[in-house]
């Protein structure tokens, strides 16, 4: 584990340039050459030339990358200006570069600067204390008192850091969740969750509005298991065709049915020594439910016209977009299947209940779209106009991170400008589809049947989805919310008309 020193830029240091060596380099220099550190962190109250003539200098007597936070204080001994500034810059060094061991150095700076140092590292940001003197040179610092949190006011830590400290739940460092793009304390606290689940093999039900990131959270479990390695299969329930979906998923003998000229292993099997996603298993028909049973219960799979099981060894994550405990309870999705899934229960919260997270996710969303296309001719690299960024943080998401990406996506297109302005935000938001349902309300009355009302209104949603999106079904699919092609092709034969062929667009209908 490599080590990052934090520490305030004192007078002494910026002097040690200057000195004739009778004085000494410096509690940071002195520090820095003490142990291998791999960053050195400052934060500066003073002119910017001094501090650049000092990092120049400091270069020069260490290996370790130096990075200057600029600060601004009103007095070096307000307390509440230097714990705000020293716990934001902690908050950023830990953000961006977790798996390191923290060392902060007190000598630095005013006793006041010191004091807050012992209270983050005691408290918030867990670090080893170090000071230093010409005399006795660096040392860890003796802290003679118990810092423990309930001797702290209890201004200096959010009631939600309390709840989280009084939980045995970890702090999900795995790099595998890195991916995982956050920082507001639900999604802290749903990935501390989620990396106490992804060690232990156990199947885990994931559950989120579209969009939310099911897969990927899934993936990262995946990456941060003992089944790595191994490999990682994916399954859309919602886009296999009805009579294709034991075929697929548990395999099939050579004659078992019409067209199976060959034997082949379904995804079960694909997936043996490591792990299955199945994603949209809300949409998985009742009887191969019967079937995925089976696996979890007694760990083998029986391939369609074999006469012998194959023991198989594999986790199941799933997900859903619906409350699949109603669903089972409605009768729409097996009981005994939903309780064999629900072992770990992962709630992914839209992006409305994410505080804060929606201006970072815009923040690396867009960096990665100028990344992604930097090698693109013509490609200007994009950035926001003020105006752009409040309408994007005003707009509810019902897409979630996928409608937000996408959006980013189509305005860094259309527009040929580095400033994307309001207006690109506002041609990049998809306009909903409107259906024309408003008057459609359902009254009760003798004959009348809400299973057939409920048709009435899909039906009418898929067909001006579809005559919105000139015939296009995978646009027609994002307009009403449905996550592929495959699974608008399932609502529109279930409610439309039968399947249409394997063309993305629909043709206009001749009488």
């Amino acid at each position: 584990m490599h080590k990052t020193l934090v520490a305030w830029l004192g007078s002494a240091d910026l002097r040690a340039p200057r000195s004739s060596g009778e004085t000494g380099d410096g509690p940071v220099a002195q520090a820095a050459i003490s142990a291998d550190y791999q960053r050195i962190v400052l934060l500066a109250d003073q002119p910017q030339q001094d501090v650049q003539r000092y990092v120049n200098w400091l270069g020069c007597r260490t290996k370790a990358v130096v990075a200057v936070i600029p600060v601004s204080l009103t007095s070096p001994t307000a307390f509440a200006e230097i714990y705000e500034t020293a716990s934001t810059a902690l908050s950023r060094v830990t953000r961006d570069d977790p798996d390191r061991e923290l060392v902060i150095h007190l000598s630095p700076g005013t006793p006041m600067m010191a004091a807050v140092w012992i209270i983050l590292a005691k408290t918030k940001f867990p670090a080893t204390l170090i000071e230093s003197s010409i005399r006795h040179g660096v040392k860890i610092a003796s802290i003679p008192l118990d810092m423990t949190a309930e001797l702290l006011p209890d201004l200096l830590r959010p009631a939600d850091r309390r709840l989280e400290q009084q939980s045995s739940l970890p702090v999900a460092v795995d790099p595998a969740f890195s991916t995982i793009i956050r920082s507001s304390e639900i999604m802290e606290r749903l990935l501390a969750r989620a990396a106490r689940c992804a060690v232990r093999s156990v199947p885990v039900l994931i559950e989120g509005e579209t969009g939310t990131g099911k897969e990927l959270l899934a993936r990262a479990i995946h990456a941060a298991s003992p089944r790595a390695s191994r490999d990682f299969v994916t399954i859309n329930c919602g886009a296999l065709p009805k009579d294709l979906v034991e075929a697929t998923l548990f395999g099939h003998e050579r004659g078992a049915f019409t067209g199976a000229v060959a034997a082949r292993p379904g995804a079960f099997e694909h997936a043996d020594g490591g792990t299955i996603f199945l994603d949209e298993i809300g949409e998985l028909p009742l009887d191969a439910q019967v079937k995925l049973l089976r696996v979890l219960q007694e760990g083998e799979v029986q391939r369609i016209g074999a006469e012998r099981p194959r023991r198989v060894d594999v986790r199941v994550l799933a997900a859903t977009n619906r409350a699949l405990a109603s669903e089972a309870a409605a009768g729409r999705f097996r009981d005994d299947l939903f309780y064999r899934l629900a072992v770990a229960v992962l709630d992914l919260p839209a992006i409305r209940e994410r505080g804060d997270d929606l201006a970072l996710l815009i923040d690396r969303l867009l960096e990665r779209i100028n990344s992604d296309s930097a090698s693109q001719p013509g490609y200007a690299s994009k950035r926001l106009a003020p105006a752009a960024r409040r309408r994007l943080l005003n707009h509810d998401w019902p897409g979630n991170v996928r409608e937000l990406n996408n959006t980013l996506l189509r305005a860094s297109i259309w527009s040929d400008s580095e400033v994307l302005n309001l207006q690109d935000i506002e041609d990049a938001l998809l306009q909903r589809a409107s259906s024309g349902l408003a008057g459609q309300q359902f009254r009760p009355a003798k004959g009348a049947s809400l299973p057939d009302h409920l048709a009435t209104l899909a039906r009418a949603a898929l067909e001006t989805a579809l005559e919105t999106a000139g015939g296009n079904r995978t646009e027609a699919a994002r307009l009403v919310g449905l996550p592929s092609r495959q699974t608008f092709d399932n609502w529109l034969s279930r409610y439309v008309r039968p399947p249409i062929g394997s063309g993305d667009a629909v043709g206009t209908r001749h009488a």
